[in-house]
């Protein structure tokens, strides 16, 4: 699956959609950014830390280890290596977000087979207070589904409740699953779902709770979010990025930040506004998403005319292309 999707990244750029440019903005956090750190190149996951402005959590997806790395969005510099101890051996971890009670979830939920394990892991730990290279202990919580075993890559902790949320990940649309109310180690934490989502990589709650973005390898949705439901879905501007599978909120919502998997990979901030995704000046309803200076939106403007429109339709043709490629091979049993 990794060989597959990985080769993505430089289609895109044959296609003409290259990486943009940083603009200079005094080094100012949340900024675009490069993840510097050669031990990082699998990042599967972001979460903005409360506790620590414009430092962003992340991970590798496999075959790395109980670790975590603070990274500063305004130098690109893993800041602090955390270890889980107290946790097995983590098998696929595919997401991390921030709980209103101050700590850090890991979603250990991956199943490229879409089946296999019958159950997966989530390890929960508190998020350090000073950063420096720790060993952090970290409770972990088994995790079932009531409609049997699920592949995914998307967990998201509501800012307000605290309950934890997976989408699945499927070639023919996913679904949102809801945990209970309060993670048990004392036995399977069973989620149902609750809701159907498309095909998803990550996702994360806006800091007020009230929107939920899930993107995947082609873009990226935003949900409004009320009593555990997703609500009406509306498009919200993303930048192309190969094996795109993380995004997440800046701690005060003012913009989407979007990373993929791949050594020195790119963090890319797209501005949403005042917090949440919020409504168009025109009232059409749609999110008025602007990306940082450079940046380019999938499916969207920002460019340079025509000559980087016609780029853009051919990054989309061309990824559109080998993920259904991808998808058919899934189905006659391939990786």
């Amino acid at each position: 699956m990794r060989a597959s999707l990985t080769a993505l990244a430089g289609l895109l750029l044959l296609a003409g959609a290259a990486a943009p440019a940083v603009a200079d903005d005094g080094g100012r956090a949340d900024r675009s950014f490069t993840i510097e750190d050669p031990r990082i190149t699998e990042s599967s996951g972001l979460a903005a830390s409360r506790i620590h402005p414009g430092v962003y959590w992340t991970h590798n997806d496999s075959e790395d280890g109980p670790y975590l790395y603070a990274v500063d969005s305004r130098t690109g510099r893993t800041v602090a290596t955390v270890t889980m101890t107290g946790v097995g051996e983590p098998r696929d971890v595919e997401a991390i977000s921030i709980g209103p009670d101050g700590n850090l979830y890991v979603g250990d939920i991956g199943d490229n087979l879409n089946g296999t394990w019958d159950h997966v892991w989530i390890y929960r730990l508190p998020e350090p207070k000073e950063l420096r290279d720790t060993t952090v202990r970290a409770t972990q919580f088994d995790v079932t589904y009531a409609d049997g075993a699920r592949d995914a890559e998307a967990l998201m902790v509501h800012p307000k409740t605290g309950r934890v949320y997976i989408a699945s990940k499927n070639q023919d649309g996913g679904g949102l699953y809801e945990g209970p109310a309060e993670l048990s180690t004392g036995g399977d934490n069973v989620f149902h779902r609750v809701g159907k989502v498309g095909w998803v990589t990550d996702g994360a709650f806006s800091p007020d709770g009230t929107r939920l973005v899930l993107r995947s390898y082609l873009g990226a949705r935003v949900h409004d979010f009320a009593d555990g439901r997703i609500g009406a879905e509306h498009p919200v501007d993303a930048p192309f990025q190969g094996q795109s599978e993380s995004v997440t909120y800046t701690a005060d919502g003012s913009a989407l930040m979007y990373g993929y998997e791949g050594a020195r990979s790119r963090v890319e901030r797209v501005d949403v506004g005042g917090g949440a995704a919020e409504p168009s000046a025109d009232g059409s309803g749609s999110p008025s998403a602007k990306p940082t200076e450079g940046s380019g939106p999938a499916g969207g403007s920002g460019g340079n005319g025509a000559e980087k429109g016609s780029a853009t339709v051919g990054g989309l043709v061309i990824l559109g292309a080998v993920v259904l490629a991808f998808r058919f091979r899934r189905r006659r049993g391939g990786d």
